[in-house]
């Protein structure tokens, strides 16, 4: 099988390479990546190199200068506390640092935190930070990491130093780069899971953080790992998620049957992972299942060749073709999985053809599992799931959070896609105060059919893509929901400020799209609203059901819509069943008319 040229050039002295030099070159190079070794200071061929005017803005930007060598741009600008110009503000993305203009003249820093695994007392620091650099507060993003905000141009060197110097960082943490990679917050804990997937996001994250081939995609990319652990990771939603799977050869074979192994004789027994390619829940598009098995000692090799082949083949002509997704378009899944093929050497497992149907053994049945109290596979111990209002903590809630870890747990706190964290290892002892301490400081760990469900972008306040205060409308919806109904279903709202989805509004039961919306001749925020949307086993995209309501008419439209559901449904029938039997005419009869 040929293997793709290592050498960075193919002519010394405008003379071609003759076949056995390339061969030699090729190995010589091969040998020196391997070492960790590029020769990135090589300038191509300029008879090769492409029309720089020919790009696309981004890629031409990139090819001038690799914003991953724009930090000596970042020091001048600090220098004179400098807003970045419209190609620096792209390069800057790099450094995980988003410039707010036009609604502030300062940055937004996002944090890269592969697994969403913090310690106490990295929490002290951060918080010291927030209080001196930032606005005093951080928010959890969906996908568990970090945002802090309003870091003025000349506090950016110091900012990174400082996150840097606890062991995090933020390279790549935006624009055309992998995003923060998510895995079940409760891996190496959780009694339900199948294989653990910490090590491996955070192997991943050092792969990708050493090889420089990684921070130049055609547009952002996502990848999830869900082990099996009660709280989903949404790895359908990814561009690549990894879903755990256990084969045993038969009944009699397996000690445990656990609800949903798959007994296959054909399939060597043990744990494997199945690998879907292209959601981007933005573009009303789920990731589908490549048809493979990939062992878990292969997953990070899988993973960069999978990669490789969207860096290679992804559309970088136009922006908004240029996701993953889009290339599968174009793409048979078998074209892609053989491209894969040919960077990792060897042929992938095939999972067996009745077997390619969705599956759902590790789809949790307990309500929003991510809040509350749960008995962990170690004796003693558990874990608590807390919600924090659309995942905004204060610089004191931070330490005191430090200091719950360090007394109750074991000073480890878990970041979680649904914006709230999970705190591990908290003695039988401790339980019961550790609840009233998470309580006190603004948390909460009961789970509430109805507010546990909320989930809320940036929205306009620092976001200049947002058309609504998503965030302020989320809090406000929720308390005035919460006082009106006791649901004995759960409920997830997601409240998204722009197209880009952030928030994710395709794949909540009800999803709100901000906008800006005309009143009595006035421009005023309001939201489009989606329902029936799903992930996992229930995985559906929304459908818009009404358009264009203001943000005063807001709470009581979600109030008939919530009343209508459990006024008109079968008993027990939840929220995204009893919109999806219906067409849209008679829902919106039902849940209150056309808003």
């Amino acid at each position: 099988m040929s293997t793709p040229p290592t050498t960075p050039f193919t002519e010394v002295a405008g003379q071609k390479l003759a076949p056995e030099q390339s061969a030699y070159l090729d190995g010589f190079f091969a040998g020196l990546r391997n070492r960790g070794l590029t020769f990135g200071d090589v300038a191509p061929n300029p008879a090769a190199a492409p029309n720089l005017d020919d790009l696309i803005p981004e890629e031409r930007i990139k090819r001038e200068l690799h914003p991953l060598d724009a930090y000596p741009l970042l020091l001048q600008h600090a220098a004179t506390n400098q807003a970045p110009d419209k190609e620096n503000l792209f390069r800057f993305k790099w450094q995980g640092l988003f410039f707010l203009t036009p609604n502030k003249e300062a940055f937004m820093a996002r944090l890269r935190i592969p697994g969403g695994q913090l310690f106490s007392w990295q929490l002290r620091e951060l918080a010291n930070i927030a209080d001196q650099l930032t606005t005093g507060y951080v928010q959890i993003t969906t996908r568990a990491n970090l945002q802090m905000r309003l870091i003025a141009p000349k506090d950016t060197p110091e900012f990174l130093r400082r996150i840097q110097a606890i062991g995090l960082h933020t390279r790549g943490a935006g624009a055309d780069n992998i995003r923060n990679l998510t895995c079940d917050p409760t891996s190496g804990v959780d009694p339900d899971e199948l294989i653990e997937t910490l090590p491996l996001a955070q192997q991943l994250g050092q792969f990708i953080l050493n090889h420089r081939e990684f921070y130049d995609l055609p547009r952002k990319f996502n990848v999830a790992f869900h082990g099996g652990g009660k709280i989903s990771t949404v790895e359908d939603t990814n561009d690549i998620g990894f879903k755990a799977v256990r084969f045993v050869a038969s009944v009699e074979a397996a000690k445990n049957l656990r609800a949903g192994d798959i007994v296959n004789a054909q399939i060597p027994p043990g744990v494997y992972f199945r690998v879907a390619l292209g959601g981007a829940t933005g573009h009303k598009a789920f990731a589908r299942d490549l048809g493979v098995l990939v062992k878990p000692d292969e997953v990070i090799r899988v993973s960069a060749a999978l990669i490789r082949v969207y860096i290679a083949n992804g559309n970088r002509g136009d922006r908004k073709k240029a996701r993953l997704k889009h290339l599968l378009e174009t793409w048979t899944l078998e074209k892609y999985l053989e491209e894969t093929e040919k960077l990792v050497g060897f042929k992938l497992l095939r999972l067996p053809v009745d077997l390619q149907s969705p599956i759902s053994n590790l789809q949790s049945s307990i309500p929003h599992p991510h809040v509350g109290v749960f008995p962990q596979k170690q004796p003693g111990l558990n874990w608590i799931g807390v919600a924090a209002p659309v995942g905004q903590i204060t610089a004191k809630q931070l330490r005191r959070l430090a200091e719950i870890a360090d007394l109750y747990g074991s000073g480890e706190v878990r970041l979680t896609v649904w914006q709230n964290f999970v705190l591990p290892n908290v003695r039988d002892a401790f339980v019961e105060t550790a609840k009233k301490a998470l309580v006190k400081m603004g948390f909460d760990w009961r789970q509430s059919n109805l507010k546990s469900g909320f989930i809320a972008c940036t929205g306009n306040s620092y976001c200049k893509f947002a058309s609504s205060n998503t965030k302020g409308h989320a809090i406000e919806l929720m308390n005035w929901l919460d006082k009106r109904f006791t649901l004995d279903q759960p409920i997830n709202v997601h409240l998204t400020g722009c197209p880009n989805s952030c928030a994710q509004h395709y794949m909540g039961d009800i999803g709100l799209l901000g906008a800006r919306i005309k009143v009595e001749g006035e421009s005023v925020e309001g939201y489009h609203i989606f329902v029936g949307g799903g992930f996992g086993t229930r995985q559906a995209v929304g459908r818009q059901l009404f358009t264009g309501v203001s943000v005063n008419a807001l709470k009581p439209a979600m109030e008939k819509i919530i009343g209508g559901w459990l006024t008109h449904r079968v008993p027990g029938e939840n929220f995204q069943s009893f919109t999806n039997r219906h067409d849209l005419g008679k829902l919106q009869e039902l849940l209150g008319g056309a808003a």
